[in-house]
């Protein structure tokens, strides 16, 4: 190594220790102004910074002059800690940023310049944010994060477990990628539910519909409706409906991206014209909408259960099975028709088995079934608007079944 070269990384583990010995001070001043103890100044952090580094370079192949220079700092610190725990303070913070700067000097010779800047911005940013964690109270229900540990052991572990080169007889399809589809419907789902709830706890209504939507804007649309019922006539339910199917469509497309680019490239066209179609409406009522103040509360519920993710596998499965017999038997007049009837169900199975199943039909074909598909959905929502809402959402009836009767023929004739 270079003399040049030696001395860029002594600077860099230099000026690093140096850095986080003095935020360690401001940290004290701020958090601990009354200890009289504390361990090292910004010389102490800088110092280590330094013997971190000679130590490693010394030996840097075993590394035992500086496994024992890390034994040496940890049994100092144990004697201070003893100290801490007579004064019934049980943190360990300083010893834990002790050990990130004790680690600059191999970190700056064995990895990129980036690596070490990344971490020593990282430490900063958490000292700093001990205030912002400790006021964080999201009310979370840990029964959530137990749901979410399920879902990402399955996804992690199981799903690389899966078989994806044996096909399923008659459904063309493999294990791994009917799981993956789960994987990718449940995240997309769960993001969605997670913004809803935890980033927006006082959310309003039109933030219901748009984060809404990107879940379940049928859900969605039905929670609103029930809202409309007892509140005065507002032009907001209408834009939050309407911005709740805007989601819709934003999501298919985005799915259909993951699973198919060939079909997302040939709903792109209708779908940014629906997009845009649905954000105009949605911007006219919010400008006409009155100003109320709500803090509108809806029971959430947990799009990530594990239940749930069994069933979306099972629908899935059977959506495909009777995809596969209409093809075979009808061709794509019965797809077509079967859209229609699927779209006043739950429609991410149908679409989600047209976009990873092998079928005798072309993209188009598929694309088609998946515009129908998403216009009788949209049906199925204004017949829930006006059935939940009453006369306060006759204007979100209409929209959505003009919507859906538009949508529904570009599907035809596309």
């Amino acid at each position: 190594m270079s003399i040049d070269s030696l001395l860029t990384h002594f600077i860099i583990t230099i000026v690093f220790s140096f850095l986080i010995g003095l935020e360690l001070r401001a940290y004290k001043s701020m958090f601990h102004p009354d200890d009289r103890e504390f361990f090292g100044t910004a010389r102490t952090y800088t110092f280590v910074g330094v013997l971190g580094f000679i130590l490693y370079k010394i030996e840097p192949i075993n590394f035992s002059l500086y496994i024992a220079g890390f034994m040496g700092i940890s049994l100092l610190f144990l004697l201070f800690y003893n100290k801490l725990l007579i004064e019934k303070n049980h943190s360990i913070v300083l010893y834990l940023v002790l050990l990130i700067v004790y680690s600059f000097g191999p970190l700056s010779n064995l990895y990129p310049l980036w690596f070490s800047s990344f971490i020593f911005v990282l430490t900063i940013f958490i000292l700093n944010a001990k205030k912002k964690i400790m006021s964080f109270n999201l009310n979370i229900n840990i029964y959530e994060f137990e749901t979410l540990g399920k879902m990402v052991l399955l996804s992690a572990v199981i799903l690389p477990l899966l078989p994806s080169d044996r096909i399923i007889p008659y459904l063309g399809i493999s294990l791994y990628k009917i799981w993956l589809t789960v994987v990718v419907i449940s995240a997309i789902s769960y993001a969605g539910y997670i913004v809803q709830k935890y980033l927006f706890p006082s959310k309003g209504i039109f933030l219901t519909g748009l984060i809404g939507g990107t879940y379940s804007s049928t859900a969605t649309t039905v929670v609103l409706a029930k809202k409309a019922d007892t509140l005065d006539k507002n032009h907001i339910i209408t834009a939050s409906i309407i911005a709740a199917t805007t989601m819709m469509y934003i999501r298919i497309l985005a799915i259909s991206a993951i699973f198919n680019i060939e079909v997302a490239k040939t709903i792109l066209l209708p779908f940014l014209f629906f997009i845009i179609l649905t954000i105009i409406i949605t911007y006219v009522y919010y400008i006409k909408a009155s100003k109320i103040i709500n803090n509108f509360e809806i029971k959430d519920s947990n799009p990530l259960e594990l239940g749930t993710a069994f069933i979306f596998a099972f629908l899935f499965v059977i959506t495909m099975l009777v995809t596969n017999y209409v093809v075979d038997n009808y061709g794509s007049s019965g797809l077509q028709f079967l859209s229609v009837i699927v779209g006043f169900t739950d429609i991410d199975p149908f679409i989600l088995s047209l976009l990873t199943g092998k079928y005798t039909i072309e993209a188009s074909q598929i694309a088609s079934a998946i515009i129908i598909a998403s216009g009788s959905n949209n049906i199925l929502k204004s017949i829930y608007a006006l059935w939940f809402g009453k006369d306060k959402t006759v204007t979100s009836f209409i929209w959505l079944l003009i919507l859906g009767i538009i949508t529904i023929l570009v599907g035809f004739f596309l």
